[in-house]
């Protein structure tokens, strides 16, 4: 990883979306790994060891709040912050999302300086752990 942040596993199937993410965390000096399923998130989240996983939660097929218990309920993922990303941004919505497992919660469309100060946070929280 050498002079990067940390890596992160961006899961969405919406191509401006997660290309907006990439881009952003690139510039802002994240190595960035890819999926468009949930079960490609599975996958991916256990070769590829992130730091950190942004889940979108409308997904085809497994939608992200399976992806993510099955990710969270794995050896190397149980530690592995997971933030989700939708567009479900009505009150209450947060504290239902966190429920469900996920560590933390970026709404669509996305604010960019929120989206850098969440992942910077999570993770800072998962290297110290």
């Amino acid at each position: 990883m050498s002079d990067k942040k940390g890596r992160v596993l961006v899961v969405e199937d919406n191509f401006m979306s997660k290309a907006l993410v990439r881009e952003v965390l690139e510039l802002n000096g994240y190595e960035v790994v890819e999926a468009d399923r949930g079960v490609d998130a599975v996958r991916i989240a256990g070769e590829e060891k992130p730091d950190v996983i942004l889940m979108d939660i409308n997904l085809p097929g497994m939608d992200g709040v399976t992806a993510t218990r099955l990710i969270k309920s794995s050896a190397s993922g149980s530690t592995v912050p997971i933030l989700a990303l939708t567009a479900s941004a009505m009150k209450g919505e947060e504290e239902k999302i966190i429920a469900q497992g996920f560590d933390g919660y970026i709404a669509k469309p996305i604010d960019i300086s929120t989206l850098i100060k969440s992942i910077e946070e999570a993770v800072a929280s998962f290297i110290s752990r």
